[in-house]
């Protein structure tokens, strides 16, 4: 990784003095690149020698002409974004777009990334190299030794996590909805109205008063499945690349068309996935132990921390 990112840096310093030869409009430019804060004053050459020795290069290796082009493309949109030309900043974004994925986010990926122990952890397994997002280095148990296996894990984490995170939010809803007047059953009830009077989403039968377990789940499978295929083998939408980011049409708002950007928010969704995972685990705990929802849990336990606790409910479960 770090060879492919030190070339990528020499090949976009090359195409950024490129760059800068040929939007000139004098035989001699003095140019202002800024680089740790520092501005250095250089000399570049004139434009029709730089002209000619790219139609040569151009020539004897298409295909590094091309890259060295697109290379330069993309820094020369980072530095009308950025507002100035910062080398080693644009030099980290434009590998990163280019798919040295080391370079994306460099804090949270790669060798330097955080690990789950700080200063104390000695020891990364070999095959937790920072590739993924939300990697720390813990495994173990050694279940993603195999590359296979490690990349079955993480589709199944993130697609869990993402569930979680809708499931976490859904739990509070009833109760939420019930302070502003409905009149709703406790989440972990919801489901089992089905089988007496139905259930009424949102409390009113004229929008959807389901009455039939297995037309629910039928719906279910059929939606769902048709998701999943085209995740997995794209659809009239387009192709998709990446089955856990599929991107494209499912990503209306755009949030993946800047790679660093995209790079920062799939820690973000990991390390939120897997806190409504383990809320997702409380809620259960709570309702067998208190038989209520999280927000009466939660009300209860303000008016009286002293009193109203886990500990307070272990005893419960104590052997007499």
């Amino acid at each position: 990784m770090r060879l492919s990112i030190s070339v990528a840096a020499n090949v976009c310093l090359g195409v950024a003095l490129v760059g800068l030869c040929m939007t000139s409009t004098s035989g001699k430019v003095q140019s202002t690149i800024v680089r740790s804060g520092a501005p250095v004053q250089m000399k570049v050459a004139p434009k029709t020698t730089v002209r000619s020795a790219m139609r040569k290069v151009s020539r004897a290796h298409p295909e590094k002409f091309n890259a060295l082009v697109n290379a330069g493309t993309i820094m020369h949109k980072i530095a009308e974004t950025d507002g100035e030309f910062n080398l080693d900043k644009m030099t980290q974004e434009t590998a990163c777009v280019m798919g040295v994925k080391a370079a994306c986010n460099v804090e949270w990926y790669g060798e330097n990334r955080p690990k789950y122990l700080g200063p104390f952890q000695s020891y990364t397994p070999a095959y937790l190299t920072g590739e993924f997002p939300g990697d720390y280095g813990w495994d173990s148990a050694g279940l993603s030794a195999d590359p296979v296996t490690f990349k079955g894990y993480r589709e199944t984490e993130v697609i869990h996590g993402r569930w979680a995170m809708l499931g976490a939010l859904g739990c509070l809803f009833p109760e939420l909805l019930n302070k502003a007047g409905f009149n709703l059953p406790v989440w972990f009830k919801a489901g089992g109205t089905i089988f007496d009077q139905g259930i009424d989403y949102l409390g009113n039968p004229n929008l959807v008063h389901a009455q039939s377990a297995m037309a629910v789940l039928a719906t279910q499978v059929v939606l769902m499945g048709a998701s999943e295929a085209y995740r997995f083998n794209g659809g009239p939408l387009g192709d998709v690349q990446d089955a856990i980011y599929p991107g494209g049409a499912l990503d209306p708002l755009g949030f993946a068309k800047d790679p660093s950007k995209a790079a920062e928010l799939k820690v973000k969704e990991i390390k939120n996935g897997r806190l409504a995972m383990t809320a997702m685990l409380g809620y259960y705990v709570q309702a067998i132990a208190t038989g209520k929802g999280p927000l009466e849990n939660w009300s209860e336990h303000i008016a009286d921390p002293t009193h109203v606790n886990g500990f307070a409910f272990a005893t419960q479960f104590t052997p007499q």
